[in-house]
């Protein structure tokens, strides 16, 4: 019976995934079937934590968080959590050897949405991004490569790039809430009241610098059964940040600019046609 629950739990993340991300699920379900279930279950649990700090207002957030983190750690001991998210993500720690300081560094992370707002400097900025991007693609990456660990060090500084450059882009599409609603700010010595387009582009050029270092050391060496999907997130978000490269800071500002459901359709056509012609 206990497998019965492992599996509703897997369901679960699963069911997560499907609901919070669809350019996630698109990019996961180019994955080889068999670690399908693990990217799953990482991005459950790292989509709670998320949850947890930046929409449950009117809640006590930072008491339910330590409950979340709590409850993970006392789970990861026993071998068994009755929150299915939490007891997906487990199966998966122990599976591929996901060290506690990966973990450990993400939950730190989050935590700091409940009590900081501002980025002052390069290291607290990319202390943050470490821990909320990075070590998210290093978790994903322990899937990928199946336990190989001198695959894991060959590509673990391409995997942390293409995380950061992913949390980037969230950055900056989500300015407008991160800041208004959120009052956050997360890019370094920024101001927002005086920000204009030739300081977007400084932030852009970081971004494209991420990518291009990503792709030609990370995703152009990834296993066969992950290259798909990694090289379909990565062509979503490249095709997000030419978006919003195209517009002004203002209108950034104003709305949130998004690829659409038809354009996504069209980066999988073009994406497969690619992979199936060993062009990546």
């Amino acid at each position: 019976m206990k497998q019965l629950f492992d599996d509703v739990s897997y369901s679960c993340s699963k069911l997560v995934t499907q609901k919070y991300s669809t350019s996630f699920t698109l990019a996961t379900r180019m994955l080889a079937p068999k670690i399908r279930p693990d990217i799953y279950n990482i991005y459950g649990f790292v989509r709670f934590a998320d949850e947890i700090v930046d929409s449950f207002h009117d809640y006590n957030k930072e008491q339910l968080f330590l409950e979340f983190e709590n409850e993970y750690y006392e789970s990861k001991s026993r071998g068994i959590s009755l929150n299915p998210i939490i007891n997906a993500f487990i199966h998966t720690v122990y599976k591929y050897d996901i060290s506690e300081d990966l973990v450990k560094a993400f939950l730190k992370s989050m935590k700091a949405d409940l009590y900081k707002t501002t980025y002052h400097s390069d290291d607290e900025y990319k202390a943050y991004i470490y821990g909320s991007a990075d070590v998210v693609g290093l978790m994903c990456l322990k899937v990928f490569v199946n336990g190989d660990q001198e695959k894991y060090d060959a590509l673990k500084d391409a995997a942390m790039r293409l995380g950061s450059a992913f949390q980037k882009v969230n950055f900056l599409r989500d300015l407008k809430d991160d800041f208004e609603v959120l009052n956050r700010s997360y890019f370094p010595n920024i101001n927002f009241s005086s920000l204009d387009d030739n300081s977007k582009a400084s932030i852009i050029k970081e971004i494209e610098e991420d990518f291009d270092y990503a792709f030609q050391n990370g995703v152009l060496k990834l296993p066969v059964e992950a290259k798909f999907g990694v090289y379909m997130a990565y062509r979503y978000y490249l095709r997000l940040l030419k978006k919003l490269k195209s517009v002004s800071f203002s209108e950034i500002m104003e709305t949130r600019i998004r690829v659409s459901n038809t354009m996504k359709i069209n980066l999988l056509a073009r994406s497969y046609v690619k992979y199936k012609l060993n062009i990546i």
